[in-house]
């Protein structure tokens, strides 16, 4: 039986937009108004309104042949929203906008929208609007996030004090060796189509890579503890280049301990089996998503009593002792970004 395939050009722009997102409810009150207007209208009082933006291209940020549109949805939604949460707010709302050629057909990106979709249920967020255009090749995803926070509460990465404690969610690296695993896969294949990819066996570090999770249980703790971060940023680009954006930002040096990297036995195993360096996936990895924020000393006890997987990995220091890693031997490194620019 011949699957079903709508054309683009049958429906044309609005009706498609109609169809895509027509079962989508608003959920907060703070929606006024939603798809269906020039603009979204959104109502925040005295509330500090945050806005983040992420664009991914085929090729660059993802490759379908082994990306499925749904965990593509549900990705591009979640990597923006850890952006809002890495201000310690709330996301509420979202805009989808896509770019798309003619090689996919309505039922693909209803695929896509139902990871969209997914991603809006469980971190309780609106789609509020977007744009569908065309594109010569290839599928391009832009999507705004837009969130609230108390204007007291908003944390900048600009705010790390010499003596602050650096910590960090989750494990790092495994996004990085879930993408090797995947290319290897995708290589394997390319030399035999007969072949059947047995991704089992990485299971944590592909799901790491396809299908990553926000952190919103970290900023409900910080709420319910009175815990402030004075610097805060989310994992994109690897454990170092997001120290440096903090260090220059908030004029600060740092170090961290490598004995105090979270790396779990995932990363590690395949890291030593592939000749690599677990220690260097796990600063340079990018894609893990996890938080990366600074504290008071004083606050160290009421991070330990939580449940959440947060590693104390180092400490601000002064500017001109620059950014290092400290070897189990007492040895100092300069720390070096080597992560996506």
């Amino acid at each position: 039986m011949t699957e079903k395939r709508t054309e683009i050009r049958d429906l044309g722009e609005f009706a498609l937009i109609e169809r895509l997102t027509n079962d989508f409810k608003s959920k907060n009150k703070s929606t006024i108004k939603s798809i269906g207007d020039d603009a979204a209208v959104i109502d925040y009082n005295d509330k500090q309104m945050v806005v983040s933006t992420d664009m991914l291209l085929e090729g660059i940020h993802f490759d379908l042949s082994y990306m499925p549109l749904k965990h593509l949805g549900y990705k591009a939604v979640v990597i923006n929203l850890s952006d809002i949460f890495a201000m310690n707010a709330i996301p509420k709302q979202i805009t989808v906008s896509i770019a798309i050629s003619n090689r996919f057909s309505v039922e693909a990106l209803e695929i896509f929208y139902s990871g969209v979709k997914e991603a809006c249920k469980k971190y309780n967020v609106d789609l509020v609007g977007g744009d569908t255009t065309s594109s010569l090749k290839g599928l391009i995803i832009s999507i705004t996030a837009l969130g609230k926070v108390n204007k007291e509460d908003v944390v900048y990465r600009n705010g790390a004090k010499e003596g602050d404690l650096i910590c960090v969610t989750g494990d790092l690296g495994a996004a990085y060796l879930g993408f090797q695993v995947l290319n290897r896969e995708k290589q394997v294949y390319q030399e035999n189509p007969n072949s059947q990819p047995d991704l089992t066996k990485h299971k944590y570090l592909v799901g790491r890579q396809l299908k990553p999770e926000a952190k919103p249980e970290l900023i409900s703790y910080f709420k319910d503890y009175e815990i402030l971060p004075t610097s805060m940023i989310d994992i994109s680009d690897g454990l170092s280049s997001e120290l440096m954006h903090i260090s220059k930002q908030s004029k600060v040096g740092c170090k961290i301990y490598d004995a105090n990297l979270p790396i779990s036995k995932d990363v590690f195993d395949l890291a030593i089996e592939l000749n690599m360096d677990p220690m260097m996936c796990a600063l340079n990895g990018g894609e893990d998503y996890e938080l990366l924020f600074t504290i008071n000393p004083k606050d160290e006890y009421k991070i330990n009593e939580t449940e959440i997987d947060v590693s104390f990995i180092g400490e601000i220091v002064k500017a001109e002792e620059g950014c290092n890693i400290i070897t189990a031997s007492n040895n100092a490194h300069k720390l070096v970004a080597q992560a996506w620019k």
